[in-house]
């Protein structure tokens, strides 16, 4: 069946339509024009949403779980309860993000979460629920230094060999992997990653300058969770953070809930980025949605009061959801909402390289919409064309 959709104004983002119309067959977008450009299909279902903006699904590139469930969990597939969570907060992808434990919790892991990617790409399987488009590695190779509440003794130096047997038990679905740059063995694990078309981030690192510059020549294109569990910018020596605010060939993420940093830096770190290059996350762990209390993060214990996520007295997580993330931007940098919803949606999916069928309202791309208030709060969220 041919479904239209018709609201007042969409964001494909880039550009603004008004009065638009969304064609959807079989949970891909077939046109979008506006209705000056375009006429209704004879025969369409057609839903209205008045009052409202047609968005692209939200895309997080970095988060641990939500709903009680944590990724690093054994038991196969992801339930039902987490990805609901996140649809509900307008999120149609994403990439479940392992932390640092021993090694044998790490393959096992990766083992589950490639079974329901690869599962969420059967259609219909996940009718309703956002899906995973790969993995996200964070750790083992990272810096003690910068290490957060990753375990030391989990942590691990860089290694193709090591490398390769979690890309076995991901059976290739690795998409992103955050390391430190400073490590010794690092340009040739970069390298070896970029040949598997792996999306290298760099993070929780004591990085120099040097350092950090040499991976982006290896080919390292992103930045992980930007200021936190990076060496601190000095004016003197600015370290990772002056390669990651300046360079033009790295696009960044940011956990924008203003306890992970500060609002007025969320701000200085907007304008350096700039709409193009600055990507919003949650680092959201399975605390999320749920009441103050105890969660897992991985092997660890996370102590959770009001948005502040604790374990050992270090950050462990967010309890942010993307669209509050979005609407934090608007507030923060009074940035419109167009602007805002970019970073949770087009530039994730080149981040990606997945750009031709995600985040964006373009026909040939999946059926994957957030309907928002003019404020950004979720009306409703399509997967797929299901949903609606």
């Amino acid at each position: 069946m041919v479904t239209v959709l018709t609201a007042p104004l969409s964001f494909p983002p880039l550009e603004a339509i008004k009065d638009p119309i969304i064609t959807i067959e079989e949970g891909v977008i077939r046109n979008i024009a506006s209705r000056r450009a375009a006429e209704i299909p004879a025969g369409a279902r057609v839903v209205d949403f008045p009052g409202a903006v047609l968005a692209p699904g939200f895309i997080d590139i970095h988060i641990h779980g939500g709903a009680g469930y944590d990724v690093m969990q054994a038991e196969t597939g992801a339930p039902e309860g987490f990805e609901r969570l996140l649809a509900a907060h307008g999120v149609t992808s994403y990439l479940p993000t392992t932390v640092t434990a021993p090694i044998d919790q790490t393959l096992k892991s990766l083992e589950k979460l490639a079974k329901a990617t690869e599962a969420a790409a059967i259609p219909g399987k996940s009718a309703g629920r956002a899906q995973p488009l790969g993995i996200h590695l964070e750790g083992p190779f990272i810096s003690h230094a910068k290490r957060g509440v990753h375990p030391a003794e989990n942590i691990l130096p860089p290694s193709v060999q090591a490398f390769d047997r979690f890309w076995e038990a991901a059976r290739g679905r690795i998409k992103m992997m955050t390391l430190a740059p400073e490590l010794p063995g690092m340009e040739q694990l970069i390298g070896e990653a970029r040949h598997r078309e792996v999306r290298v981030s760099l993070g929780h690192s004591n990085a120099d300058l040097r350092s950090a510059r040499a991976a982006v020549e290896a080919g390292a294109t992103h930045a992980t969770h930007t200021f936190n569990a990076m060496r601190s910018l000095q004016h003197r020596d600015p370290g990772i953070l002056g390669v990651v605010l300046t360079d033009s060939r790295l696009t960044a993420d940011i956990i924008a809930d203003g306890v992970h940093v500060d609002p007025v830096v969320i701000e200085l770190f907007l304008r350096s980025k700039g709409p193009e290059a600055a990507v919003l996350i949650t680092d959201a762990i399975s605390a999320t949605g749920m009441p103050e209390g105890r969660y897992r993060l991985g092997s660890l214990e996370v102590e959770v009061q009001g948005t502040r996520c604790f374990s050992e007295g270090r950050f462990a997580g967010s309890v942010l959801t993307l669209d509050r993330a979005v609407r934090n931007i608007m507030k923060f940098a009074n940035w419109g909402l167009r602007d805002a919803v970019r970073l949770a949606t087009l530039n994730p999916a080149r981040v990606l390289g997945v750009a031709s069928r995600k985040g964006a309202l373009l026909a040939g791309c999946d059926a994957d919409i957030v309907v928002l208030s003019g404020s950004g709060e979720v009306v409703k969220t399509m997967v797929r064309g299901a949903g609606i």
